[in-house]
């Protein structure tokens, strides 16, 4: 592997290690509390955001694009925080509905943009290897940020700030990694785990999943000269697997 690879996979992997800084943790709390489907809803309305700053503003920076997705992630997750108090036992379906909605608005901002397909994909698989410094270093102090509040303040795991937190550590991730790997992240560790019985274990495995799925996954897709986001997924569940595996062999 040549300095120049290096030099791409390096960032791309301290990319995903953010990305499971703050997903391992949130979810677990997902499965547990078997919303499964919100990451996607929430990443897909985060896209969707993406979409618009493109269309309302000429050129956006890239502050410009971040508050937008932010700005609507945030209201995605207040409107799923009101759902889930008034309809709660169809609250999985009110986010499934919630996610095709936002999906199709997206396909159909981009219907008449030449590059529509190209960026509809980016959003999807994301574009991991172009990850720059300027990004990771802004994302890490905001990561660090959410997880302060994740692990300090425990109340803000229930109710509003739960949903706060996630619409925020989401559409950071989603510019940096797409949707699927968003779900992925959250998803794959928490399955891994979730028959361990304390909450630290859970989270050493977590990590460990985690680690293993980005690792591999960056490393085969150098080798195989594959799209790297799929790969990645592909070894977060394998990763996920083994680890499972593992743990129910202990």
């Amino acid at each position: 592997m040549n300095s120049i690879e290096l030099s791409i996979l390096l960032p791309a992997l301290a990319a995903g290690l953010l990305v499971i800084s703050t997903h391992v943790p949130l979810g677990q709390v997902v499965l547990k509390r078997g919303i499964i489907f919100i990451d996607l809803a929430i990443a897909q309305i985060a896209g969707l955001g993406v979409i618009a700053a493109h269309l309302l503003f000429h050129d956006p920076n890239r502050w410009t694009v971040q508050l937008t997705a932010v700005s609507f992630a945030l209201l995605g997750a207040l409107l799923l925080r009101w759902t889930e108090k008034r309809w709660l036992p169809i609250q999985e379906a009110l986010i499934g509905a919630l996610f095709v909605l936002s999906a199709s608005l997206s396909v159909l901002l981009l219907a008449d943009n030449p590059h529509g397909g190209e960026q509809l994909k980016d959003i999807l698989s994301g574009q991991i290897l172009w990850v720059s410094s300027s990004q990771l270093i802004d994302i890490a102090l905001v990561y660090a940020v959410l997880l302060v509040l994740w692990f300090g303040i425990h109340r803000l795991r229930r109710g509003v700030g739960f949903y706060l937190l996630f619409a925020l550590a989401v559409t950071l991730s989603v510019q940096l990694v797409g949707v699927y790997l968003v779900f992925s992240s959250l998803i794959m560790p928490a399955l891994a785990t979730h028959r361990l019985p304390d909450h630290k274990s859970k989270l050493l495995f977590g990590y460990l999943t985690g680690v293993l799925g980005y690792a591999t996954g960056l490393l085969l897709s150098s080798i195989t000269d594959l799209p790297s986001g799929p790969m990645i997924v592909v070894c977060l569940i394998i990763s996920a697997l083994l680890v499972a595996t593992l743990i129910r062999h202990r």
